[in-house]
């Protein structure tokens, strides 16, 4: 941006460069062993911490100048205070997220791959045998029957709801092929496509709540039952905040129980090598939010995206929120 011929510098871009030059200020005072009295570090500390401060407030006034956000602000935060503003109640150190519905809005990508699949094998069927079978509903079916289930499961559970039988195949069937395993890589097959096509973006203020979660330290983990999660976090360019995941993959190789079991979520802390008493969980139906409560989690958020608050807090939600900024400066303790 330029006014004449003088460049503007961005607030974002300023907001970077200062908190290089802070980060890089705090290491050098870490490194000053004991070539300074502690008395002159706690001083120096706190001037830093003060400037830091100061500086924020200033790049909040040119971010209004220019009408920028102010979202990247917490980069200039040190760890702790970045960890006050998650909202976070004491003793959580960890988050398990919910991929679909917390993070990412992927589950109409997902009921059109499937819808895709099922159509073109129900229609085939129909041609095939002159018999009578319900297509697919992208709604009623993909939550009945899809929704928080591996691949392989939903075709089963789809199958069954039509009353339609057939062999479990192999996992090399082409895509397509009459087999459950057929059927699976079809869908795998819409669903990178779609993806490729149209790209899959962030929740509004997921990315965000992430980056600062990153800054003040806290590890994430992932659980979804997609085989494709690590793609999905990569291109909603999240995957850097997230330490870890438990996918379809996993799902299958460790033999989880669905939701509301608890299992996945247990698997999640197992990979970031903490208890449940120090993880807050998010998820989005009751099936999710009832596995948090009974694995014994220090806090069960429930991300109300389908106007259903009741039910999250029936099932054993703590705290029944729309989306994760939320909670950005609330105390979440007096939630509890």
């Amino acid at each position: 941006m330029t006014v004449g011929n003088e460049p503007i510098v961005g607030a974002d871009l300023l907001r970077t460069e200062w908190r290089l030059a802070f980060d890089a200020a705090e290491a050098a005072l870490r490194a000053s062993g004991h070539d300074l009295p502690e008395s002159a570090r706690r001083a120096e500390a706190a001037r830093l911490k003060s400037e830091r401060e100061s500086t924020a407030a200033l790049l909040r006034v040119l971010a209004h100048d220019q009408h920028s956000s102010d979202q990247f602000l917490h980069r200039l935060m040190q760890p702790d205070e970045a960890l006050r503003l998650l909202g976070l109640p004491p003793g959580v150190t960890s988050f398990v997220f919910r991929l679909d519905g917390v993070l990412i809005g992927s589950a109409a990508v997902h009921a059109a791959a499937w819808t895709e699949t099922f159509d073109e094998f129900i229609f085939n069927r129909v041609e095939r045998t002159h018999g009578m079978f319900v297509p697919f509903d992208p709604q009623r079916d993909y939550l009945a029957h899809i929704h928080g289930k591996p691949r392989l499961e939903g075709v089963r559970a789809f199958l069954e709801s039509r009353g339609i039988r057939l062999p479990e195949g192999d996992p090399d069937d082409p895509p397509g092929a009459e087999t459950v395993h057929g059927l699976a890589n079809r869908k795998n097959q819409a669903l990178v496509r779609r993806l490729d096509q149209r790209g899959v973006s962030a929740l509004e203020g997921s990315r965000h709540y992430l980056e600062i979660a990153h800054d003040a330290g806290v590890h994430s983990a992932v659980v979804s039952a997609s085989a494709h999660t690590y793609m999905i976090l990569a291109r909603a360019g999240i995957a850097d905040y997230v330490d870890d995941v438990v996918d379809a993959k996993a799902i299958e190789e460790e033999h989880l129980r669905e939701e509301p079991a608890p299992d996945w979520l247990l698997a999640a802390c197992e990979r970031l090598g903490v208890e449940p008493e120090h993880v807050a969980v998010f998820e989005t139906d009751t099936a999710g939010v009832a596995a948090g409560h009974a694995g014994g989690f220090k806090v069960v958020v429930g991300v109300d995206r389908m106007g259903r608050p009741d039910a999250l807090r029936a099932a054993g939600a703590d705290v029944v929120i729309e989306g994760l900024t939320d909670l950005l400066d609330h105390d979440l303790a007096s939630w509890l």
